[in-house]
């Protein structure tokens, strides 16, 4: 199939090259050149534009940031729409707000082109691994098109509606993850606090009802003071924001979601918004009056009195 690929981030390089590696005709274009040159020794086709992308594709797939680049893209005066054939299907996996995919699927539908949006969850190593899960909103032949596509790099695809819900399942997923990060952070900072064998700690804890993901791919980064993204900080408020506005529309408290965005951009003010959300800790060790390395040294000097 001729697959259409705009945006090779942490996540959609390895995204694309799984779409190649699955015997796809790959067009592919990024801001930065590149991430295209390295597609293009795998065996895509680097593209000049978005235009260009909709020239060669019957299928254009965006993962981008947030929904203005995708309008952009898709619309702008050299996007994807003034060259895409009707009949063709677009597919977003970037993480926008449901009522900007609905817009933008009312204006594709207008140019009787398909559209699903489709976010993703997995994060890096998912999208390394072609093993992401996604939310899909779409009619039932758009979602059945995208599903042949996206199964490249899905280990889990369900149809969770019609357009726009995709991203509610989304909101929905970074609710969930962000609170996950912060309960692995306060956890971890409790035991460098007490002096407790944080490795051992944690090899148990993965043992038993709190054994997550979460936990397995944060606790290493928050421990190693590795907070190279991964999914930024920037980008997890943006979710986050998305995920407090619906919860505003469907008239739902979600005070939980509050507090942690709120620790979010606390990091953020203080210029921590590129690092990895893992770095949610940070905000935790801050209010608690220390870093991790801080912490172990005052244990130390309690215990040596």
């Amino acid at each position: 199939m001729n697959v259409g690929f705009i945006g090779l981030g942490v996540m959609g390089k390895p995204m694309a090259g799984h779409l190649v590696d699955a015997g796809h005709h790959v067009v592919v274009f990024n801001r930065s050149r590149a991430k295209v040159d390295e597609l293009e020794a795998r065996g895509a086709v680097g593209a000049t534009s978005p235009a260009h992308v909709g020239e060669k594709a019957d299928v254009v797939i965006t993962m981008l940031p947030d929904s203005p680049e995708v309008e952009e893209v898709l619309f702008g005066p050299a996007g994807v729409t003034t060259t895409l054939r009707p009949g063709s299907l677009v597919i977003d996996c970037s993480t926008i707000s449901p009522d900007a995919a609905v817009a933008i699927g009312a204006r594709l539908a207008e140019k009787d082109i398909a559209f699903v949006d489709a976010p993703v969850s997995g994060g890096e190593a998912g999208a390394i691994a072609g093993a992401l899960a996604v939310m899909m909103g779409g009619d039932e032949d758009a979602v059945r098109r995208a599903a042949t596509v996206l199964d490249a790099v899905a280990a889990t695809s369900v149809h969770v509606g019609p357009v726009g819900a995709g991203q509610l399942v989304k909101a929905a997923n970074q609710m969930l993850v962000a609170g996950n990060i912060a309960l692995v952070g306060e956890a971890v900072t409790l035991l460098q606090r007490t002096g407790v064998d944080v490795d051992a700690a944690l090899a148990v804890l993965g043992g038993g009802l709190a054994a997550s993901k979460v936990l397995e791919a944060k606790a290493p980064k928050m421990l190693a003071r590795d907070f190279a993204p991964g999914f930024r900080i920037d980008l997890h408020y943006k979710d986050l924001k998305i995920a407090l506005a619906a919860a505003e529309q469907a008239r739902i408290a979600v005070p939980l979601t509050g507090i942690i965005t709120q620790l979010v951009q606390a990091l953020r003010s203080a210029g921590d918004g590129g690092l990895d959300h893992s770095a949610l800790i940070k905000a935790l060790e801050r209010l608690s009056g220390a870093d991790a390395s801080g912490n172990r040294k005052e244990v130390e000097s309690c215990q040596q009195h």
